[in-house]
Formats: C-alpha cells, sequence, structure tokens
C-alpha cells in the first residue's frame, strides 16, 4: 500500500465482469446516505480502547472496514443500502476514525484481532467481511484465521503485495552502543520533526482534498462530509503520535504478511470489486489474486482506489448481486 493511501465456492467464482463508469453526480442521485455525527455512533470497549462502530438494518450480518486514514463513515453510501436487506456493521479501527489513538505498537495483526473480537463479542454469528484498501486486507487475514466465522470477504482495491518467494536472513538483533546510544536516536528525532511536519499538513483540509480528488478519478463526491470524516479524528488527542508509529513502523514492516500466505488458508468465496483506474493498487493485483485463488469473483469498476464511494451506485449493485449468490449457496447446500 503507497504510504499516502487510506490513509478486499460461490456459484458466480469464476465470473469477471466490467461495470462502466457513470458521472458522480448521478451516482449518489437517490441514494441515502448515512447522516454524519460528530459524536458517532455506537461504541464497545476493546482491550482497554473505546472503539467506534455503525450498525444498521436486519438480516444477515455484514462487517464493513475501512481504509488507511478514513472511518466509518466512508461507507456512507453503502451502509444505507445493504442495511435494507442485511444487518450491517462498520468499524473503525484502533488509531483510525472515531475509535481511540491507542499509544501502542501497531502491525496488521493488531486490527485482525480487534475484527476477530467483534465478530466473536458483537456480532456473535457467522457474517461477511468487506474491505477497503488496509481494510481490505485486514478483512483477508481475518477470514483465514477464522473460517467458521466469516463466510465471504469482498476486497475493493485491497493492500498487501505477494512474496517475491525468497526469505531474507535474520538480521542481528545486535546494536553497537553508537547505534544504540547516538545514531538510533538522533535518527528518531529526526523522524519525529519531519512526520510530525508531515502530520501537520496531511491534517489540513485542502491538503486532503487534495489526496482525495488524485485517488478519485471522478473527484464530485470529495465533499465537505468527506473531508470533515478525516480533519475531525485528525484532532484527537494521540493523533500525531499514532501517526509517527504507523508511518516508521508499520509501514515499513509489511512485508512480513504476504497475499500469498495469506489466501493459501482462505476457504471461503472472494469477491475482488476493483477500481481498474487506480494510481496505486491497480487492477493486475486484482488479476493476480484471482489467478492464485481460483474461489473468486472479479467485478471492474471505472473508478479509481475508493470505488464504493465514488461510485457507489455501482458498487452496491455489484455487492448485492454476489451477496444474493453467496445466499443462494447457502440455502441450496442447507439440509
Amino acid at each position: 500500500m503507497n504510504r499516502r493511501g487510506f490513509a478486499f465456492k460461490g456459484i458466480m467464482a469464476a465470473g469477471v465482469s466490467v461495470i462502466g463508469s457513470s458521472s458522480s453526480t448521478d451516482s449518489v442521485q437517490g441514494l441515502e446516505r448515512l447522516p454524519f455525527r460528530a459524536e458517532g455512533y455506537n461504541f464497545w470497549t476493546w482491550r482497554g480502547h473505546k472503539i467506534h462502530y455503525v450498525e444498521q438494518g436486519e438480516g444477515f450480518p455484514i462487517v464493513l472496514i475501512h481504509g488507511f486514514g478514513a472511518s466509518a463513515f466512508h461507507w456512507r453510501y453503502n451502509i444505507p443500502q445493504l442495511a435494507k436487506d442485511y444487518k450491517v456493521y462498520a468499524i473503525d479501527l484502533l488509531g483510525f476514525g472515531w475509535s481511540d489513538k491507542a499509544i501502542i505498537e501497531y502491525d496488521a495483526m493488531v486490527w485482525r484481532d480487534q475484527v476477530v473480537d467483534f465478530l466473536k463479542e458483537i456480532v456473535k454469528e457467522p457474517a461477511i467481511l468487506i474491505g477497503n484498501s488496509l481494510g481490505g486486507f485486514t478483512a483477508l487475514v481475518t477470514a483465514a484465521d477464522l473460517p467458521k466465522q466469516v463466510v465471504g470477504v469482498a476486497l475493493l482495491n485491497s493492500a498487501g503485495q505477494f512474496g517475491n518467494g525468497t526469505i531474507e536472513s535474520n538480521k542481528s538483533s545486535e546494536e553497537t552502543v553508537l547505534q544504540k546510544f547516538l545514531l538510533k536516536p538522533l535518527k528518531e528525532a529526526f523522524q519525529r520533526i519531519v512526520l510530525g511536519f508531515l502530520f501537520w499538513q496531511a491534517k489540513q483540509p485542502a491538503r486532503i482534498q487534495s489526496v482525495l480528488k488524485s485517488v478519485y478519478i471522478n473527484s464530485s463526491n470529495v465533499d465537505d462530509y468527506l473531508v470533515k470524516s478525516i480533519t475531525r479524528p485528525a484532532e484527537d488527542p494521540n493523533a500525531g503520535e499514532v501517526y509517527y508509529r504507523l508511518m516508521t513502523r508499520f509501514m515499513l514492516n509489511q512485508t512480513q504478511y504476504t497475499l500469498d500466505s495469506v489466501l493459501s488458508r482462505l476457504s471461503c468465496p472472494l469477491l475482488l470489486l476493483w477500481g481498474d483506474l487506480d494510481p496505486w493498487v491497480g487492477p493486475a493485483k486484482a488479476r493476480r489474486i484471482k489467478e492464485f485463488y481460483p474461489n473468486t469473483s472479479l467485478v471492474n469498476l471505472q473508478a479509481g482506489h475508493c470505488p464504493h464511494d465514488e461510485v457507489p451506485e455501482l458498487a452496491n449493485r455489484a455487492l448485492v448481486d454476489w451477496l444474493s449468490s453467496l445466499k443462494l449457496v447457502a440455502t441450496l447446500q442447507t439440509p
């Protein structure tokens, strides 16, 4: 996943679909939008931290997981539509959105553990996971480790990389006195100064708008609602420290968990709902995932990194069609 990123055996398994572009004005016409609440919606305590989530609708449960830098509000046009037929949850990952900005060591397994416990403690029944970018990889790892609880996964321009087939030798854990007491502190001090400035810059509305417009091919949906949903959490206490930890530790250690290692343990149907015009995560990754994991349906959208928000009517249609196929399969398999 680019550092600027946000900050995913059914009967359709062999299918590949292409859905064309639509003007952004048409994309939101007639679509209900999740009301923005500055105070958030629901909260759950996980490992002593406050976790924010949205819950709407009734029926089979779906859990929506946002990307890097975003929140549950990024599913603003998807939650009301999906909630017409399903019980929809949208969770804020720890360190993002309205969830606590915890001072911990972040890696992909922290969010996996959070979603696993959310499924066990809040959802309490088998569910489908849908994730964008970082949320996509989180959904994938969760499904691989919790096969009885996750019956399907949909990825929208997911983060994660395939391994290169080589095993790097373990670096020596020994540090010289010079490295430990002089060079390392100087490096960290320099990083804090630079990243402190970058965080201040990154949370400015004009900068957020600029980054969003670079990954929304049609930028009409880059509006005040979306910008506010990103700037508001950036004002939380510890938000700057979380940003520093994500940039210096998590972002530099993503190769520890590879898509091939996770997909090799996956056992449920997979949907790839891919914005083919994404400048960060192009369609080649979707094709490679489908080649590696045959139990995959691929729907190509003429959109950027966040197709669920850029062309929500097309994304919703594709999701509903796939979800309906899973329900049909479940019905046919029921004794």
